[in-house]
């Protein structure tokens, strides 16, 4: 069967669902907003130990970066994208994810030659970028006297 575009133009909009594009915003916006409040409670939580700002946002991000792997880990970050949609890529959380998602892939061929490899695999241009570009800018904030 061959089609021209007009054809496969119908038969794409007769085939396809409506997509409820308000809900869905609504929707990331709510789920991304909820990731976010977490955050705060997390960093709020560890200014009540006594950490101060700077302290408490790493170990804020360290804590969200090792929640989104658990649950990416557990398979419940995929269940909550698949349901909220972007609200789940914006915050940290979704880098965890990132990273972690396509090493899940490759577990079967054991946890040191497939997960840990794959991960690193994925894991290195993404750390290289940032050691570099963070480098880069202290370079750029020295050479200006900052």
């Amino acid at each position: 069967m061959k089609l021209n575009r007009t054809e496969y133009q119908y038969m794409l909009k007769k085939e396809s669902p409506p997509s409820p594009l308000g809900r869905n915003m609504l929707w990331a916006g709510v789920v991304g907003g909820l990731i976010c409040v977490v955050g705060e409670a997390v960093s709020t939580f560890f200014r009540a130990r006594g950490l101060d700002t700077d302290q408490s946002a790493a170990a804020t991000a360290i804590t969200m970066v090792f929640l989104g792997a658990l649950l990416t880990g557990l398979h419940l970050y995929d269940k909550l994208a698949k349901h909220a949609g972007a609200g789940t890529l914006v915050p940290i959380t979704g880098f965890a994810n990132a990273i972690v998602s396509p090493a899940m892939e490759f577990k079967s061929e054991g946890y040191v030659l497939g997960l840990a490899a794959k991960l690193f695999t994925i894991a290195g241009p993404v750390l290289v970028y940032g050691v570099s570009a963070s480098v880069l800018y202290g370079v750029v904030l020295a050479a200006m006297g900052g």
